[in-house]
């Protein structure tokens, strides 16, 4: 889920990077490439403002179920690689552990 959500994460604080003032003034003025990418990339982030706004949104309703299913997952180092069907299910298992189970205290085995 991580990984799902580092992509998105940057393109949010990507938005933030661009939307800062604009670079002090050198002695030489800036030339046509330097104008037409800097009137490219504020257009672009004019058009994908509303988008990223949703997005952010988006991320902010999902961000209490995450936490939820990070907290059931724990650590992704616990589970096997997916693995497809023939059938089309995919199943996720986990790995054993490493050491056997702890016997329970007192000693007795409840059977």
């Amino acid at each position: 889920m991580i990984r799902c959500l580092a992509p998105i994460a940057l393109a949010l604080s990507l938005g933030a990077a661009f939307a800062q003032d604009d670079p002090p003034p050198t002695s030489e003025p800036p030339g046509l490439m330097e104008r037409g990418v800097e009137m490219f990339l504020r257009g672009l982030m004019e058009e994908m403002a509303p988008t990223m706004r949703d997005m952010e949104e988006a991320l902010r309703d999902l961000q209490p179920q995450a936490q939820k299913l990070m907290e059931m997952i724990g650590d992704f180092r616990n589970y096997e690689m997916p693995e497809m069907l023939p059938n089309g299910d995919i199943l996720i298992r986990r790995k054993p552990p490493a050491l056997p189970p702890a016997p329970p205290p007192g000693g007795e085995v409840e059977l």
